[in-house]
């Protein structure tokens, strides 16, 4: 697999770990997928489509990647699903001693598991935004509590989880499933107000994981379990740009893009939906209550992330 060098052909002075407030991993993971095979490609995919996008946002009349925005190595344990969350965990617990703001495209969506465990030890009081077609809360399948439909079962036990667009899940789900926090794709249809409910939801620390079968498949067909009756685009950027302006957003990660060799336009989805994330993120007035909060997060986690790093690099 070949993996770019740099996010969207940036120039090197925006693209270098130094100069960077962002990272991002790329985790070209499929192992534990049930039907359609191909998210391992999906970062290569939304590298590719990011190459060809522009780099100036219409909306936030902002050009975020003079921010700076480094792409690692990718991420490429594959071995067995535990070993792979276990290298994505520590990989990001690295990553967020940095104080960089940093984010994940994947694979499928097994790999946040150990990016929220990571978020979840760095950061206070931590909800998780899943935005979804999928409850993925099994607590195992097909002999492992790290496949890909157990995906949020930890960060259900763990963090506050918020659910957004759910509309497929299994009976056995329901054992799990905080009725408060999650809001079914059926039922947002006709509820006028299910984005502030879900907002109200979140406590002030919230990292996202979209899931891209939250889509409807009109608009994004190529994931591996797509399923009808999904969000749209701009109905999606006004939750997301809601929750970005009135919650600190501390991470995020995107994942279960399927490449279809035939059309590019889900490729590309994939690479605005990045983008308008980080435009969000760092508009100016969003980012002066960020960067306070992020001040008082920080100094309390010193210690322990100096700890985690002296153990990390022995």
């Amino acid at each position: 697999m070949s993996i770019a060098k740099t996010y969207a052909g940036i120039p090197k002075e925006y693209a270098s770990f130094d100069n960077a407030k962002i990272l991002l991993i790329p985790v070209p993971y499929d192992g534990t997928s049930t039907w359609q095979k191909g998210a391992d490609k999906g970062p290569e995919a939304f590298l590719e489509a990011s190459n060809n996008m522009e780099l100036y946002d219409i909306e936030t009349n902002t050009e975020v990647y003079k921010k700076g925005i480094y792409l690692t190595e990718p991420i490429t344990e594959n071995s067995t699903p535990e070993a792979m969350v276990e290298a994505v965990y520590l990989h990001t617990k690295k990553q967020l001693i940095t104080n960089k703001f940093v984010t994940l495209f994947g694979g499928e969506h097994s790999i946040s598991i150990g990016a929220i465990r990571a978020f979840n030890e760095n950061f206070s009081d931590l909800t998780v935004l899943q935005i979804d077609a999928h409850a993925d809360l099994r607590s195992s399948y097909e002999g492992t509590k790290y496949n890909h439909a157990c995906a949020l079962h930890e960060a259900n036990q763990q963090t506050n989880l918020v659910q957004v667009g759910i509309r497929s899940m299994d009976s056995s789900e329901r054992n799990y499933i905080n009725k408060e926090n999650v809001f079914y794709a059926h039922e947002m249809v006709t509820d006028d107000y299910w984005m502030d409910n879900a907002i109200e939801s979140m406590t002030q620390n919230v990292y996202i994981t979209f899931d891209l079968d939250a889509f409807d498949p009109s608009i994004l067909l190529a994931t591996g379990t797509p399923e009808p009756g999904g969000l749209l685009w701009y109905e999606t950027l006004d939750f997301l740009k809601q929750v970005f302006k009135e919650k600190n957003v501390v991470g995020f990660d995107i994942v279960e893009l399927c490449p279809n060799k035939h059309s590019k336009a889900s490729d590309f989805l994939a690479a605005k939906l990045y983008y308008k994330m980080l435009s969000y993120k760092f508009l100016p007035s969003h980012q002066d209550d960020d960067d306070q909060n992020n001040k008082i997060i920080k100094t309390k986690e010193i210690k322990k992330n100096l700890k985690f790093q002296d153990e990390y690099n022995d």
